[in-house]
């Protein structure tokens, strides 16, 4: 029997699903509602420089690193 590993999202050749956030996710890391990232998006096309990729089911998917990176203080770029 061959013991199950548990496969690590954070691995560079990780699916693009893995790297990312969902909005509700990004939003509760930032402290913020999940539509004010939304409303930022469809505003400016960006939340604090931060742009999401658009899934083919019309869900946003926030990059991990961003994200990361906006909550340790860093800018965005």
């Amino acid at each position: 029997m061959q013991a199950a590993t548990i496969p690590t999202p954070w691995r560079n050749d990780a699916p693009l699903a893995a790297r990312t956030y969902s909005t509700e996710q990004a939003a509760a890391a930032l402290h913020v509602r999940p539509q004010t990232l939304r409303a930022a998006v469809c505003r400016a096309g960006h939340y604090a420089g931060v742009k999401p990729h658009k899934l083919p089911s019309r869900f946003l998917a926030w990059p991990a690193e961003a994200i990361d990176r906006l909550i340790a203080g860093e800018v965005a770029a």
